[in-house]
């Protein structure tokens, strides 16, 4: 059965996701050491996903920028990557690769898991994020901890469970200070 594993890109040591438009989001952007997606090991995982899944407001953003793009590391693997959209309203999708989950989410994803090995990963929006927490769906979390604190921005664990244990898998820490983390969802 595939893992469900949420991904979660430029986080705040207090809690706060780089919201456009914000100083933490400059902090990220701007200085080409915080922007740089070009790691190895994380393009690899991205390579290896069965499929790659967003809720729509991240799918828009995030086609709008990679299907046309030709030097971004994530554009080729994007791409050429199978992409499922979990909306309600989005009645196509033009990204290649792209289908639309639009039933109910937990039957969604449990079709997804069935068929095989491996992992799928979950690249946001934040209200996907959440409701896949609170449905208990979330297998692993792998957090990029920016040493930034932010003071405004969207917090994640808003809405979600009260209690929601989770392992340290892994952490390591870049030159830059940002702190990648792995979670397992305590079972």
């Amino acid at each position: 059965m595939r893992k469900l594993i949420a991904t979660v890109f430029n986080y705040s040591l207090d809690g706060l996701l780089a919201d456009e438009g914000t100083d933490f989001w400059k902090f990220c952007f701007g200085l080409p050491e915080n922007s740089d997606p070009d790691d190895s090991e994380h393009l690899d995982f991205l390579r290896g996903a069965y499929a790659h899944i967003m809720g729509r407001t991240a799918y828009e953003g995030i086609s709008a920028s990679m299907a046309t793009a030709t030097d971004h590391p994530f554009a080729d693997i994007l791409n050429a990557g199978r992409k499922v959209v979990f909306s309600r309203t989005l009645k196509t999708a033009d990204w290649a690769n792209t289908t639309i989950a639009a039933g109910d989410t937990a039957e969604e994803v449990d079709k997804l898991r069935l068929g095989g090995d491996g992992y799928m990963v979950v690249w946001g929006g934040v209200s996907l994020w959440r409701s896949l927490m609170r449905l208990d769906l979330v297998d692993e979390l792998r957090l990029s901890l920016f040493p930034y604190v932010a003071g405004e921005g969207t917090r994640l664990f808003d809405g979600v469970p009260a209690s929601y244990r989770l392992d340290l898998v892994s952490s390591t820490a870049s030159a830059n200070g940002i702190v990648y983390l792995q979670y397992r969802r305590h079972r």
